[in-house]
């Protein structure tokens, strides 16, 4: 009776029916690992934003004139504004470190071959660094100024029409009070579209399902999502936060450019103009072109070859379990991306440049040999 009654409401209310399919009666792998706790952590980071930056919202004034000042309001007179502040700016870095070992562990584990899931990724990805640029430049601080100031000047290498489009961005000649003003309403959206996104990839996550570390046949061997997993995500979600609050608490600064301490100077450059970390590594690639047309389609490029991973999946055996050499790609791809981060922090001098463009050529060495590889692999375990 009881089950009937049950029943009987969710068919009436399909709200709870979409809880009960996609979150408590969802067929899961019995085999993923923590690693598959990111995606549910980037949920996590995403609310912390959202709240963090509404709150700040409420004492922060677009104006070129005010903007620095009222940061310093912020974290001086408002109430526990001190603490909004340090957690809405490492959120930003626990977002990034979240979103590159979840990219990370679907490279490492082919889950790639999931095409619509993967390419609406890679869109949620360009919708987050093009938020976290426009949020990096509301401070109105020295870095934030020149960093604005450098990166949108890269749309005037479009031809014929690269000048224009800067100066409609700008709302004039240079960076100014509209360009703040539109930068402000554009950050505050961009979250919101991009939940939008999110159930837009959860929706292609849930209809092929999860992938699995031995990349073995996805409709055997599952089980609910519901406690199994569900305890495993709220302890995943329970260490990150109790680290990022530990982290933003003993190092709220650590990861902020000192000259962004500075108020805003059009007529004084800083000695090094340079992005926040999790740019460091597309930063160092643009720089490593002398050409500076070369240098932003390398950019472009250094996030949208991401694209052609689904391509590369030609490999009659799945998972890298088999292909050895696909693991060692992997841990040296890593090690490509820590070094030109080091390298984007770097002056532009000799030998960092040469080092950053011999490792700009590796970075995207990395997916041109996957595919070569995987038709390796095919030939040994097919002949």
């Amino acid at each position: 009776m009881k089950m009937n009654k049950t029943l009987s409401m969710k068919k009436k209310n399909p709200i709870i029916m979409i809880i009960y399919k996609n979150i408590i009666n969802l067929p899961t792998p019995t085999n993923i690992s923590f690693l598959w706790n990111f995606g549910s952590l980037l949920g996590v980071c995403l609310m912390i934003q959202i709240i963090s930056g509404l709150l700040l919202s409420m004492h922060y004034s677009p104006n070129i004139k005010f903007s620095f000042e009222m940061m310093n309001h912020i974290y001086w007179n408002v109430n526990n504004g001190w603490m909004m502040r340090i957690i809405h700016s490492n959120g930003a870095s626990m977002f990034f470190i979240c979103i590159y070992i979840h990219i990370g562990r679907n490279l490492y584990y082919e889950s790639f071959q999931n095409k619509m899931t993967w390419n609406s990724g890679i869109i949620i990805l360009f919708m987050l660094m093009a938020t976290a640029f426009m949020g990096y430049v509301l401070p109105w601080g020295q870095m934030s100024f020149w960093g604005a100031t450098v990166i949108t000047n890269l749309i005037s290498v479009i031809p014929y029409m690269g000048v224009s489009i800067t100066q409609w961005i700008w709302g004039g000649f240079s960076i100014n009070n509209a360009t703040l003003n539109r930068f402000f309403s554009i950050h505050f959206i961009m979250p919101f579209i991009m939940i939008m996104m999110i159930m837009i990839h959860l929706i292609f996550l849930h209809k092929e399902s999860s992938n699995n570390p031995l990349n073995i046949n996805k409709n055997i061997d599952k089980i609910q999502f519901n406690p199994f997993f569900v305890w495993k995500d709220v302890m995943g979600m329970l260490i990150m936060i109790m680290l990022f609050m530990i982290f933003s608490m003993k190092f709220p600064f650590l990861l902020n450019d000192n000259d962004n301490f500075i108020e805003s100077n059009p007529m004084t450059t800083p000695p090094h103009i340079q992005p926040e970390w999790y740019f460091l590594f597309a930063y160092a690639i643009l720089r490593s072109i002398p050409n500076k047309l070369g240098g932003v389609i390398s950019l472009v490029m250094s996030i949208m070859i991401l694209f052609i991973m689904p391509m590369t999946m030609n490999k009659k055996i799945l998972g890298n379990n088999y292909s050895p050499l696909n693991k060692i790609a992997f841990w040296m791809l890593i090690m490509i991306f820590i070094i030109l981060s080091w390298i984007g922090q770097n002056p532009v001098e000799d030998p960092y440049i040469k080092i950053g463009q011999m490792f700009s050529i590796l970075y995207f060495m990395y997916f041109l040999m996957m595919f070569w590889n995987n038709l390796f692999w095919n030939k040994i375990f097919l002949n």
